[in-house]
This record gives structure tokens, C-alpha cells and sequence, in this order.
């Protein structure tokens, strides 16, 4: 079985969770860390495991022929130029989210990536939680029918106590309240509904609450999605909560509805289908924690290093499924900024 060595690009939160995710996959192992300060491989080799070379030179690790994967954990306004140079130097690619900040830096590492024919996986990691996992089986079996409405909302507080807050609060960082957090929500209403968008109509506001004032950008956003085919979509993108984190999932089609961790369908029979008060359940773990650590990166991970070994594409979070989601942020924000309805095409044209 091939280990494919992993070089890391930045040393902070994100990055922690990363190495020790790659580590416990069957086929990953972090072999090497660049950050722009000085780390100590002594350090971090006896904290991750495995032997870890340190790196203050981002050229000099490219240029390092053993490293199969660089997996990029800086912040968000580095990732275009990163990942252009990481695509480069022939190495295949994990990209934390947001992908980019702007279409122009997507749209360059979505030609560097295609130039050099390297593989990628973007970090929507909530595509590989038990809830979504098991949400996409009861889509897929039709227990749900034609979905023709569905909402997928983000709560969740990012102040002060937590550990994104000290960068994601500047708008050359964060950017949007969808692009910066939500995008989880929105990109997970777009694997459940499937098909293409053909408009957004995006509105955003903010807390009066004095922990969110270092905020540059509104906090809170509500963006409807018109589909092609007609069927609309609704993702409400809410940093500036004060309540329990909360992953908000409400699927309605033509044989029955999906809330969170229930459902209820006329394909079951018997009394479930003719009880409209009553819900099935379903054996899930609820997404219930915005910690890095507690995010499904491991799955996702292994599932990657399985799809290399085999020179496939990652499935479900591979560059051009995230670089669409990407594009109707993009269109999302565009729409709130301008009090107006967005096409897609207009992104396209």
C-alpha cells in the first residue's frame, strides 16, 4: 500500500487538526510543515508523530521530490497563490475552505490545477458527517421523492472565544459571514438538491451585541437559490449567534420531508404514511460543533489518499464541486452588496 508523504502549508489551528487527521488515515503521513515562523521539527515531530522537516522556505518545500501532497492551511487570502505554486511543483492538492476570496483567484487555481493535472480535495468536510452521509442515503433511495424546496442554515457564534475570531473578523480575511463559515450550510444545500442555479438573491445584516463590533463585514445573511429547473433553496449564514451550535437541515419533496435527524415518507407504508404527525429517525450524528477537531477531516482524508492510489477524482469534494459552490457564494455576496437578484451567468459571462 503506497504512503503518500504530506507537506503542510501554515502552522495554526486548522493545521493541527489536519496533521493529525493525515496521520491516522492508512495512507497519509505528515512529513513536513511551512510556516512563516519559525517551528521547531524536534517539536512537532514528537507532537504528530513520524519524523517532520520545518520549513520558513515555501519554494524549498515544492521543491522537495518526496512530497506527494501539500495541504494548505493558511489563511484564505494566501490560498490562490499557494495553491498555484503548490499545482506547479506537481503536487496534489488539500485546500481548506473558503477555496478563494474573489472569482479572479478561483478562477487562476482552477486553470493551475487543470495545467498540471494534479488531484484535489476541498475541505467541505461536512459532506463526510455521519448527517450528511446518511441525509444524501435517504435522497438517493427516494424516500423524499423530487425535493422541490430545502433550507441547509449555519448558527453559529464565531466571537471572541473562538479560535477563527482573531482573523476572520477583517474583511480582507473573512470577507462575508457566507464565504467565511456558512459556506458549509450553502454548499451542503447544493449536494442535496443536486442540479444547476440559476439565480440568488442574497440580504445581510448585523448584531448590536458589542462581541461581534470588530466585525467588517454583516455577520448574518439569508440567501435564496433559484434553480434552473424551477425548485428554490434557502441558506441562512448566522455568525453572530448567541445559542448552541446549530446545522440547520429541512428537505420537502413530492414523497415526504427530512428535519435534521427525521423524516417522514410515503414510501415506508403502513402507519408512517398515514400518520402525518409522525417522524422516523435516523441513526445520525448531528453536526454540533464548529471545533476543527471535531470535524470529519479523517473520512474525508482517507477517502482522498484511497482515490489517489487508484488515480481517480476525489468524490463529493473535488476542485470543480467546490469551485461551483465557490461561484454561487461569489454570486450570493454579490447580491447583498448590490440589494439586488444575481444570475449566474452574469459570473460566467
Amino acid at each position: 500500500m503506497k504512503k503518500f508523504n504530506v507537506g503542510v502549508i501554515g502552522y495554526g489551528w486548522v493545521a493541527g487538526a489536519h496533521i493529525d487527521s493525515i496521520n491516522g488515515t492508512s495512507q497519509g503521513q505528515v512529513t513536513a510543515v511551512y510556516s512563516s515562523r519559525k517551528q521547531d521539527s524536534a517539536e512537532l515531530s514528537a507532537k504528530h508523530g513520524g519524523e517532520i522537516q520545518c520549513h520558513t522556505d515555501l519554494k524549498r518545500m515544492l521543491a522537495d521530490p518526496s512530497i506527494d501532497v501539500v495541504s494548505v492551511c493558511s489563511y484564505p487570502y494566501q490560498h490562490a497563490k499557494q495553491v498555484i505554486a503548490a499545482a506547479a511543483a506537481g503536487k496534489h492538492l488539500i485546500i481548506e475552505k473558503p477555496l478563494a476570496l474573489n472569482l479572479k483567484d478561483l478562477r487562476a487555481m482552477r486553470r493551475a490545477v487543470a495545467k498540471a493535472g494534479v488531484k484535489a480535495c476541498v475541505c467541505f468536510e461536512c459532506r463526510y458527517s455521519s448527517q450528511f452521509l446518511a441525509t444524501k442515503a435517504v435522497i438517493d433511495r427516494g424516500l423524499l421523492g423530487e425535493i422541490h424546496y430545502g433550507e441547509i442554515d449555519y448558527y453559529h457564534g464565531i466571537g471572541p472565544w473562538y479560535g477563527q475570531f482573531r482573523w476572520n473578523t477583517k474583511r480582507n480575511a473573512g470577507r462575508s459571514s457566507l464565504l467565511s463559515a456558512g459556506c458549509h450550510a450553502l454548499d451542503a444545500l447544493l449536494l442535496c438538491m443536486g442540479g444547476e442555479v440559476k439565480s440568488v438573491s442574497s440580504y445581510s445584516t448585523g448584531s448590536k451585541n458589542s462581541e461581534f463590533k470588530k466585525y467588517e463585514y454583516d455577520t448574518s445573511s439569508v440567501t435564496i437559490l433559484k434553480f434552473k429547473d424551477g425548485r428554490i433553496g434557502k441558506t441562512a449564514s448566522v455568525i453572530d449567534c448567541i445559542q448552541p451550535y446549530y446545522f440547520h437541515t429541512h428537505l420537502v419533496g413530492s414523497e415526504g420531508s427530512l428535519l435534521d435527524n427525521k423524516f417522514h415518507s410515503t414510501k415506508l407504508g403502513g402507519t408512517n404514511a398515514l400518520n402525518k404527525d409522525q417522524w422516523s429517525e435516523l441513526s445520525m450524528r448531528l453536526l454540533d460543533s464548529g471545533d476543527v477537531n471535531d470535524h470529519p477531516y479523517q473520512t474525508q482524508f482517507e477517502t482522498f489518499f484511497n482515490a489517489l492510489a487508484k488515480g481517480k477524482d476525489m468524490p463529493l469534494t473535488d476542485f470543480e464541486t467546490a469551485a461551483k459552490s465557490h461561484e454561487v457564494i461569489f454570486a450570493a455576496d454579490l447580491s447583498a452588496k448590490k440589494n439586488k437578484p444575481v444570475k449566474l451567468s452574469e459570473l460566467r459571462a
